[in-house]
């Protein structure tokens, strides 16, 4: 069945709304495992993550595992002006960090992390397929960063297994995952 996207993201937010904490704080912790024991993080000197949202699938244990490994963490700083967003690098979760236009954690300070120095970008999104294709919340702000940077980066989707789908609609700007990975487990995409 055909979907469009302003549908599937209304029926993936409902789908999120759905998970209780003990679900949501499980199903995170199992994925970040998954993400940790990937050869692609294990070789990762700088992994850009995200600063999740209420309802996201939690990659803070990875985060914190990854500066337990002195790896380099960068999340992203998004410029809703210039609508485009960079990688910072952060020391901290509880420090610089401001909750902006709709409940986005945003980093108020952070050194710019040159796009070709990261290995590993950590990709949150509403709904994934097992071709990697991603649908976000709308503003395309990652597709815009992968293609406007040609990452060498491996593109990692994370998000809990109830967010694969069988198909993700696309538009030409759209920029596929070379994995995903879920509390079940990683994905290698077609």
């Amino acid at each position: 069945m055909f979907m469009d996207k302003a549908q599937m993201r209304r029926d993936l937010r409902t789908r999120l709304m759905e998970l209780g904490d003990d679900e949501r704080i499980g199903w995170s912790r199992d994925a970040c495992q998954h993400l940790v024991n990937t050869d692609q993080f294990k070789r990762a000197s700088v992994v850009m993550f995200y600063l999740p949202l209420p309802h996201e699938i939690d990659v803070t244990p990875a985060i914190l595992h990854a500066w337990q490994q002195g790896k380099t963490v960068a999340v992203p700083k998004v410029s809703w002006q210039q609508r485009h967003m960079i990688g910072v690098e952060i020391t901290s979760l509880e420090t610089g960090v401001a909750t902006e236009e709709g409940g986005l954690r945003n980093p108020i300070t952070g050194i710019p992390i040159p796009p070709d120095d990261i290995d590993l970008v950590v990709t949150p999104g509403l709904a994934f397929d097992k071709k990697g294709n991603r649908l976000g919340r709308g503003g395309s702000y990652y597709d815009r960063f992968f293609d406007s940077n040609k990452l060498g980066a491996c593109k990692c989707g994370f998000a809990f297994s109830r967010q694969i789908v069988e198909n993700v609609p696309v538009d030409n700007h759209d920029e596929p995952m070379d994995m995903v990975v879920t509390e079940a487990g990683v994905i290698k995409c077609e």
